[in-house]
């Protein structure tokens, strides 16, 4: 069951074709994973996160990473179409390509950013939305994970700083290395990369049960990985300012249900709890024992939101 019945890659425009699957129950209730990263792609493993028994699960990796195509490539321009905006057609667009009138959306970390945007756009298409890992990539929060949780992990972030040559000091640390990742000189770009990545795993490391992220070991995923991350954090997620809690209030009549970690410094709880507040139809689930990977009760917890929002 957990295999796909299902899959294909969908023509969205300007040169993409993104890869998707359904799998678990033909007949059951629609839902779509929006993953992670951005850039990290969807895994087999992301069924885990469907009662396949019960649900029509939708898994689709984003523009420029997984299985779609193309892959990012060695140019900026390759990015030209990657946006908030053109992913967030790219879902409505599967939607209707598989013909589902309105589906559960479901979205860890970057993809609750992704999620809760898509959601305030095509709030009729949607029937509930769980989230984890609650991040909305505000410059605020993008400042956060790349300069003041350095205080945290002084150590690495001095590495990580450190990398930057004097010549990009004055810019903020997520546009420099967004620079260094399309340098001329593969060396650079593939070193870049690598110091992106341990950082990424650094601010992730207070989880308890923390193991380093084995995709990082890859480095054609390290460039690709890095490469999204600092283009869409560089540009705030090509959102205004708080724009997603501030439309929050869009979403009310639609349930939903967020999980987030205590010990979840890469995407500090303060985020969800206001999203919580202008969202009178959602429910906050805290983890106390868990940080940015949610811990070993994710899974569960996961399942009781989608339980909430199927009520």
């Amino acid at each position: 069951m957990a295999e796909p019945f299902e899959k294909g890659m969908l023509d969205v425009g300007d040169g993409h074709r993104v890869y998707w699957e359904c799998c678990g129950n033909e007949n059951g209730k629609p839902a779509i994973y929006l993953h992670g990263g951005p850039g990290s792609g969807c895994s087999a493993g992301s069924r885990n996160l469907f009662d396949l028994a019960r649900y029509r699960a939708v898994l689709m990796d984003q523009r420029g990473c997984g299985r779609s195509l193309p892959l990012v490539g060695d140019s900026r321009d390759d990015l030209a179409a990657n946006t908030t905006q053109h992913l967030i057609a790219d879902i409505e667009k599967l939607r209707l390509h598989l013909g589902i009138s309105k589906w559960t959306v479901l979205g860890l970390s970057w993809g609750s950013t992704l999620a809760l945007a898509y959601a305030q756009a095509h709030p009729d298409s949607v029937e509930g939305v769980v989230l984890g890992l609650v991040t909305t990539t505000s410059r605020r929060e993008v400042q956060w994970l790349t300069q003041d949780v350095g205080r945290i992990f002084p150590q690495q972030w001095d590495r990580f700083a450190g990398f930057i040559p004097s010549t990009l000091r004055a810019r903020p640390l997520v546009e420099a290395y967004a620079t260094l990742l399309y340098d001329p000189d593969p060396a650079i770009r593939a070193e870049a990369a690598r110091h992106w990545c341990a950082w990424e795993d650094a601010h992730v490391s207070l989880s308890p049960n923390f193991r380093p992220n084995p995709r990082f070991e890859d480095p054609d995923f390290r460039l690709r990985f890095a490469r999204l991350v600092t283009h869409y954090w560089s540009n705030a997620a090509f959102l205004t300012e708080d724009q997603l809690l501030r439309d929050a209030s869009v979403l009310n009549g639609i349930p939903g249900f967020m999980v987030h970690g205590r010990y979840d410094v890469s995407s500090p709880l303060e985020t969800a709890w206001r999203l919580s507040q202008n969202w009178t139809t959602s429910k906050l689930m805290l983890l106390d024992d868990a940080g940015h990977d949610g811990g070993h009760q994710f899974l569960d917890a996961i399942a009781e939101g989608f339980a909430f929002v199927s009520r």
